[in-house]
């Protein structure tokens, strides 16, 4: 157990999880989400990001999604493992997280020659904010698969 303070999620029972598996290495999935996640998720030039508990990080989501905001701070960092954060999402509007700081944790598990990545986000403040999540997350991890097999920077040893 780490010692970063964690967001109270007692009276935020409401959470989502899913799964898909990559045909990639456990450093690679590990790397598109510590040092990577421009290539797959947020607008190239907005990403401020050191993957270390405690640390916070910032970015635009990609422009074609509508700009939104996400930022936040590690809660733990285990090697081409485990990346948990916390997730704040929007634009200002009752969508993304609603303002609320949820938890995002990613479980990256070998699975034969693949990797299988778990997402998790729990904190949810309504059932709206989960449902979108919910929908989202599938497509967000299929374009990283993508990104996986399509761009070099991942396929490096």
């Amino acid at each position: 157990m780490n010692s970063t303070n964690r967001p109270d999620h007692s009276s935020r029972p409401l959470q989502m999880t899913c799964e898909h598996l990559v045909d990639a290495s456990q450093r690679a999935v590990f790397f598109a989400w510590t040092e990577g996640l421009d290539c797959w998720f947020a607008q190239p030039g907005t990403l401020s990001l050191l993957a270390a508990e405690g640390r916070p990080y910032f970015f635009y989501n990609r422009d074609e999604w509508g700009r939104h905001p996400h930022y936040g701070r590690f809660l733990e960092v285990t090697q081409n493992q485990t990346i948990e954060m916390t997730w704040v999402t929007g634009n200002g509007a009752a969508e993304g997280t609603e303002g609320a700081e949820t938890i995002l944790r990613i479980d990256i598990i070998p699975k034969d020659d693949a990797t299988l990545i778990r997402l998790n986000h729990s904190g949810f403040v309504s059932e709206k904010s989960q449902e979108a999540h919910r929908e989202n997350w599938p497509i967000a991890l299929e374009l990283l698969g993508e990104a996986l097999r399509n761009d070099s920077k991942f396929n490096q040893p």
